[in-house]
């Protein structure tokens, strides 16, 4: 009996052993362990994910393409319906059904702030081009210099009215949410409308300074999530678990160059150099300037004997877009970081799911609404002429005076040229 009990032990345990032997995926499991962290390629079901992505982004940049093409009035356009998704993505994170049962309308109160601070940016921002569109016409263009001289106050009053309107709507058992509601409107508002305003800008200085910081965004995610996913191994933020080291270093160094080119190529066109100056859809020309214009530089003594180019022919705005081109892949990456910690707060993986594969509108525009400020400081700062200049002195005779008064500054203007080519002679 002895001998039949150890027996059957034995075989008992080395059953339990056989059961316990590591599978295959189990062992490899363990080698990336010990190896390091697995490669994002390895992950057979990123793939799937991949190729979607991918759609989505060959579908995107073909419509930006064509949007680019249409010109200055069609990208305002494409801002502004970007804008209203962010806001509702945004508006969206703090809604609860059962409060909003008990508050109806107060949904549309988001909408009165949101086009109120709509109408207030862009008035101040395009008041010259939406004059000169619309200075032929004289009654029209009377209306228009009217609202514009008083659109301050009328975005005032309708803020005012919005606000008495959300002091009115206050219910006893909804105070904190309704409160909560209306400093979560305002800060989506800041976010949205303060960065966002700068792409307009951007876009009417001249398509170029909103182009390539834009293009140095899209170039910036596609290399870091590229290098991400064949190279990464190294953590790069507790954020943002997926990105890695060395997606960050070699989309750095893509971005960089890219600008260089990309400036090279986009410099040459008057289509994107040129500002636009009103609200119209034609085709552009004017003098390119001098960031605009080809400098010779000669390569002599810098490469071999037999290297077939001894000189070469750079545009000066080139070496400005490196300075984007730093921007872009060092701290505009940063806005995803940021928008990683708040999507934690809030516990979302997306802020939506408008764009198969790539989340909602807000998780494509974080990097680039940091990029625009940076690039309309950046362009008022070192490449914008003087800030009086005879364009800007109109355009404030043209909005204030009356037609009476400009034509009384044209007289005194008249009498003070006749005076000095008196004394000249």
């Amino acid at each position: 009996m002895e001998r039949d009990t150890s027996s059957s032990d034995v075989s008992a345990s080395h059953v339990g052993r056989a059961r316990q032997r590591r599978r295959p995926t189990e062992a490899t499991a363990d080698g990336n362990r010990t190896n390091g962290p697995a490669l994002l390629v390895n992950d057979q079901n990123k793939y799937k994910s991949m190729l979607i992505r991918t759609y989505s982004t060959v579908w995107m940049i073909g419509g930006f393409v064509l949007i680019v093409y249409m010109g200055h009035l069609y990208i305002w356009a494409m801002v502004v319906v970007i804008q209203i998704f962010m806001a509702k993505e945004l508006f969206n994170l703090l809604r609860k059904s059962s409060e909003e049962k008990q508050l109806p309308g107060f949904r549309l109160l988001n909408w009165h702030f949101f086009f109120t601070a709509m109408l207030f940016t862009y008035g101040r921002f395009l008041s010259r081009q939406l004059v000169n569109t619309v200075n032929s016409d004289h009654l029209l263009y009377k209306v228009v210099s009217g609202l514009i001289k008083y659109q301050m106050f009328i975005c005032y009053f309708l803020y005012i009215a919005g606000f008495v309107w959300f002091i009115l709507t206050l219910k006893k058992k909804t105070y904190k949410y309704q409160f909560k509601q209306y400093a979560w409107t305002h800060m989506i508002l800041l976010m949205v409308f303060a960065q966002s305003s700068f792409t307009v800008a951007n876009i009417f200085e001249g398509m170029f300074w909103f182009l390539l910081p834009a293009s140095l965004i899209v170039i910036n995610d596609i290399a870091a999530y590229l290098f991400g996913f064949f190279l990464g191994r190294t953590p790069l933020i507790k954020l943002s678990p997926k990105k890695t080291w060395e997606g960050f270093i070699g989309a750095s160094v893509t971005t960089i160059i890219s600008a260089f080119v990309l400036a090279n190529v986009m410099g040459r066109f008057q289509w994107l150099t040129c500002p636009r100056k009103d609200l119209s859809t034609g085709w552009l020309r004017c003098d390119p300037g001098p960031m605009f214009k080809p400098e010779h530089y000669s390569l002599g003594e810098w490469v071999p004997q037999g290297f077939p180019w001894k000189e070469v022919f750079l545009l000066p705005v080139q070496w400005h877009a490196l300075a984007l081109g730093l921007f872009a892949s060092i701290i505009a990456p940063f806005g995803g970081f940021f928008a990683s910690g708040f999507k934690r707060a809030f516990k979302i993986k997306d802020f939506g799911d408008s764009i198969p594969g790539h989340g909602g509108i807000t998780d494509r525009m974080d990097c680039q609404m940091v990029m625009a400020v940076f690039a309309y400081i950046y362009h008022q700062s070192f490449i914008s002429p003087q800030n009086f200049s005879v364009e800007i002195i109109l355009e404030q005779i043209l909005r204030n005076l009356t037609f009476e008064e400009q034509k009384f500054l044209y007289q005194q203007l008249g009498e003070i040229f006749h005076e000095r080519q008196l004394m000249q002679s």
